[in-house]
């Protein structure tokens, strides 16, 4: 039996813990996403009725639940810029994200519950 040289070894395992750093593959995000409620119950309420049409399905632009590579843009632009986005509108977002009773403490928080997938550590 023929041994692997030692540096096929080491690339293939540099290739694998590489890949430990990528999040889930798109398949198990958008599975997430059709299912993924925030903990909160009155959260829950407001995600149901104002976001989860959008963020939940993947048929319009709105970036998935969990979807954290479609995310980074924008959280990268701020929290204070993302909330504007809410409250003004933005792209096929309408104004508040149909939510007339929400306030920004809450904006955020569904932001927050949005945009990261759920840590499995």
């Amino acid at each position: 039996m023929r041994k692997a040289p030692l540096s096929l070894l080491a690339l293939t395992v540099a290739g694998l813990l590489a890949g430990c750093d990528q999040g889930p593959d798109q398949a198990t995000v958008v599975a997430y996403a059709a299912s993924a409620q925030p903990a909160d119950p009155a959260l829950a309420e407001i995600y149901q009725r104002s976001c989860q049409a959008c963020h939940s399905r993947g048929t319009s632009d709105a970036p998935l639940v969990g979807d954290e590579t479609a995310w980074q843009p924008r959280l990268e632009q701020g929290m204070d810029t993302l909330l504007t986005h809410v409250v003004e509108g933005y792209g096929g977002m309408p104004p508040y994200g149909l939510c007339m009773d929400c306030n920004a403490a809450e904006f955020e928080q569904l932001i927050q519950f949005m945009s990261h997938y759920p840590d499995n550590s």
